[in-house]
């Protein structure tokens, strides 16, 4: 009988020194649905160059909320750029939205971000360009190959750590030190 796989939908999968692919180098990513056909995440710790103001403005979203437009747009992985992957805690049932875990969700529509927008949306929100995706089976192979750790996934870590110290966090929830770790790829 064939081992069943684990899911990792909720866990963060930090790249590890050797991951040279220049799209999740020193990346933190939330697996936010994972079955037999693969898996979808966001990266959590890479700024864009688009603020929140630059996606409203984009949408013909208003808000009169200086400190909110500034947000940084964070760079949610290299498919599907051109939309808009919404993070964020709370209850409320949005239009699109896939629930992670008890009070995490990510929403892809409209709605989230006009109550964003309005000052109505969830209590901590991070707003994504984008997503990583794996086919099925991928994400388990990297995983064989030490390409990343995995750790559980933190509200704190996803909200509030600023996005240059997550990478270390992450996986210093785990015990490991990153400012430790030696990059071996390449050496015999």
């Amino acid at each position: 009988m064939p081992a069943q796989s684990t899911s990792l939908v909720n866990q963060l999968l930090i790249a590890l020194p050797s991951l040279a692919d220049p799209n999740f180098a020193r990346s933190v990513a939330l697996i936010c649905q994972h079955d037999e056909d693969g898996a979808m995440g966001v990266v959590v710790n890479r700024p864009s160059e688009y603020t929140l103001g630059d996606v409203f403005e984009q949408m013909g979203i208003k808000t009169g909320d200086a400190a909110l437009s500034g947000q940084p747009v964070l760079a949610g992985g290299p498919v599907h750029p051109e939309r808009g992957f919404v993070l964020h805690d709370g209850a409320r049932e949005w239009d699109s939205s896939l629930a992670i875990s008890e009070g995490l969700f990510v929403t892809t529509s409209r709605d989230v971000l006009e109550a964003i927008a309005r000052g109505e949306g969830p209590g901590r929100a991070t707003v994504a360009l984008g997503c990583a995706g794996w086919g099925a089976g991928q994400l388990e192979y990297e995983l064989t190959e030490n390409s990343w750790l995995t750790a559980p996934s933190d509200a704190d870590l996803l909200f509030a750590t600023p996005l240059e110290a997550r990478w270390e966090a992450a996986a210093g929830r785990i015990g490991v030190d990153m400012a430790r770790m030696t990059d071996y790829s390449g050496h015999a």
